[in-house]
């Protein structure tokens, strides 16, 4: 007997997965966990850091427009998009990139319609939008973004999915982009609905290659009306149809020929093999440390993948025997936002996946033999089922040295308003703080207002935007203004961030690792374009040091070469950059053909 993953069940029944197996095959231990939701927690003691909003006040004003607000008569309304935090002029400052969408029906007058907007960092906390001028405004459904200097010419790219046809957008150095999809040959004459994307090389030749996933084959014309259907509604409340019952697609991957064209591989690699799956998120990091890119997806109400890089230019989806593609019960999950981090700091990287509501996230501990454990409820984070969580990180924001999870959350059907199900369609954020045992507690009723705010949020990005050395938050709002949340308080611990420029890799770095050891803690990244869900962070590392005032050892571990270079006995707190061959350097100039 099987049940579509969001039609109702029965509040009695549903309590961690989507179906009564799911409820029948859960632990009772797992349960009593789960009930501890947002009604029943108690309000925590103020923490030292505090997230603040100030995107009003840093100029971040013009509101998102993603389909109806009060009711989504098609899936591609409900389903948000993401944004990006990159130094698109390469002044050391983030600057912010914010997708938008559109309205079935609607007629814009001239020059009012929504747009994708480009902000400048000014420096002083504020951005100014210099949209007009880049080239980059761009009325449609645009769902994900990921960045990467495709033609190593010293500025970082844009690629911009969207369902229609995706872009890819060259950066010309002068604060200007140019739309080169037709000519780097990234163009798909059919209607596709590109959700996330990165940039990786996979086959380590200095080239940024390109990955993008493909979420739902839409035509509106075809799809069902709100309720008609047991896939057109959920706890007995009609809404619009899907996943479940309309054609997922296949996801794609460009190889760059290194002449800025890129070459449709999807087939050849073994990308095709998993068939059409709902993909909505791509991440990129060496999971086997085996020193070749791997790609996590996460994967709406199917298994989720892992592309295991089989250093041929190949791949093969290892997921099911790695144990990250479904629950520890083994069920499919409705995966939206994935982050990557070594959380526990064993010198493997692990993953977090945000899923749909009446189900948790996942934390897949990485075992260090091609293998991942669900210790979702073992860590202490599977104590929250309410929310539909979106935007993720791994974000060390108290700069301990310890990579703590943020997680934004946001409802899919406004007609849930009025009915008493348990929850709500804005939803407020959550952090869970790493304890450093393998535990994370939450702590988000003491991370101050800027987690507590309700909206029904999707994207979100990472990074420091004012230069203060803590981690910021950038998050997209649905039909809303973004939020910018500025981290208070985090620096008071000491961190380093670290800028990688590629010479014989890709300029980007993407895929290059760093490890920084402190005394007996040692800790490791990647520079990685993607994830969070269909968003873009900051591209430079960032790691919290706690007390110690100088880093005992850096070591950089390039992509192309896989050479190793060492730095010793680096004082903290400060912005370094480090280029590959020429060890730490003053930051670039901004000035064309860096390579």
């Amino acid at each position: 007997m099987n049940f579509p993953r969001r039609r109702f069940l029965g509040s009695s029944v549903v309590v961690l997965g989507s179906s009564l197996l799911d409820a029948l095959a859960t632990p009772l231990w797992k349960w009593n966990r789960s009930l501890a939701l947002s009604s029943t927690r108690a309000a925590s003691p103020e923490s030292p850091v505090q997230f603040v909003n100030v995107a009003r006040e840093a100029g971040l004003t013009i509101p998102n427009v993603w389909g109806g607000a009060d009711h989504k008569r098609y899936i591609i309304e409900a389903k948000g998009s993401g944004l990006a935090f990159f130094d698109y002029d390469q002044d050391g400052w983030l600057d912010i990139y914010l997708t938008n969408g559109t309205r079935f029906d609607e007629k814009w007058a001239s020059g009012q319609e929504p747009t994708s907007h480009l902000y400048k960092n000014n420096r002083d906390g504020t951005f100014t939008d210099v949209t007009a001028k880049s080239g980059l405004a761009r009325t449609g459904w645009q769902t994900g973004v990921c960045v990467g200097d495709y033609d190593n010419d010293g500025w970082d790219d844009l690629f911009c999915c969207f369902w229609g046809h995706n872009i890819l957008f060259h950066n010309n150095s002068d604060g200007t982009f140019t739309d080169v999809t037709r000519k780097a040959g990234v163009y798909d004459e059919r209607v596709r609905w590109g959700s996330g994307c990165t940039f990786l090389d996979y086959d380590r030749d200095g080239h940024l290659d390109l990955f993008v996933c493909n979420y739902i084959q839409l035509d509106p014309k075809t799809t069902g009306s709100p309720g008609e259907s047991a896939t057109c509604q959920w706890k007995g409340i009609p809404v619009m149809c899907g996943p479940r019952g309309l054609t997922g697609d296949t996801n794609v991957l460009y190889r760059n020929n290194g002449d800025g064209t890129f070459t449709d591989v999807s087939q050849k690699a073994g990308i095709l093999k998993p068939g059409p799956r709902y993909s909505i998120t791509a991440a990129s990091a060496d999971f086997d440390n085996d020193g070749w890119p791997d790609i996590y997806v996460a994967v709406d109400s199917e298994p989720s993948i892992l592309f295991r890089n089989n250093h041929d230019g190949t791949f093969t989806d290892v997921a099911v025997m790695a144990g990250c593609a479904y629950s520890e019960n083994g069920h499919e999950q409705a995966g939206m936002g994935v982050g990557v981090a070594d959380y526990d700091c064993d010198g493997w990287f692990d993953i977090f996946k945000t899923n749909f509501a009446d189900d948790t996230c996942n934390l897949y501990h990485n075992n260090g033999d091609g293998t991942f454990s669900d210790v979702t409820f073992a860590s202490g984070i599977g104590i929250n089922n309410q929310y539909v969580a979106w935007g993720c990180g791994f974000v060390d924001y108290d700069n301990d040295g310890w990579a703590d999870i943020i997680q934004v959350n946001g409802h899919v059907y406004p007609e849930i308003a009025g009915h008493a199900i348990g929850q709500q369609f804005k939803n407020p954020r959550l952090v869970y703080r790493n304890l450093g045992n393998g535990q994370f507690k939450d702590v988000s009723l003491s991370m101050g207002p800027g987690i507590a705010e309700r909206y029904s949020s999707r994207g979100a990005a990472f990074g420091d935007f004012d230069n203060d050395g803590d981690i910021d938050v950038l998050v997209l709002n649905m039909n809303d203004v973004p939020s910018l949340l500025r981290n208070d308080g985090g620096n008071k611990q000491n961190w380093i961030k670290i800028k990688l420029v590629g010479t014989k890799c890709n300029l980007t770095a993407i895929g290059a690792r760093v490890r920084v050891v402190t005394g007996n803690h040692s800790q490791i990244d990647e520079v990685r374009s993607g994830s969070s869900v269909m968003s873009q962070s900051d591209l430079r590392l960032h790691f919290g040091l706690g007390k110690a005032q100088s880093i005992d050892v850096i070591e950089v571990k390039w992509p192309t070469t896989q050479k190793i270079e060492r730095f010793t006995q680096v004082k903290a707190n400060q912005i370094l950059t480090i280029r590959e061959g020429s060890g730490i350097v003053s930051p670039p100039s901004p000035t064309k053909g860096a390579k």
